[in-house]
């Protein structure tokens, strides 16, 4: 199992816009792939207060470059959410065998 954790910075100015399209298209973009287990994405904290997360399993790495292409270990942004980014990170963790 691969663990995808997708951090990124917004412009605080946007906040409220990039919020109600996160929730829907970040959600949206990982639920219909092949091979996905589940995802939880999350909001700012004092520590961090322009920065989100989507955490997202997939049962294998297959699985994830099918979803997230050629590419797949760099960030996967939808199309019109990349105006609110001001940087953004993707690291990929696998599974302990239990």
């Amino acid at each position: 199992m691969i663990t995808r954790i997708f951090r990124v910075q917004i412009n605080p100015e946007l906040c409220e816009e990039f919020e109600e399209l996160y929730r829907v298209k970040s959600i949206d973009a990982v639920q219909g792939a092949e091979g996905y287990i589940s995802v939880t994405i999350g909001k700012p904290t004092i520590w961090a207060p322009d920065e989100y997360v989507m955490i997202s399993t997939w049962i294998n790495e297959v699985a994830l470059k099918e979803f997230a292409g050629e590419r797949w270990n760099e960030a996967h942004i939808p199309a019109g959410m990349e105006k609110f980014i001001v940087d953004c990170w993707v690291h990929h963790y696998e599974a302990f065998d239990r």
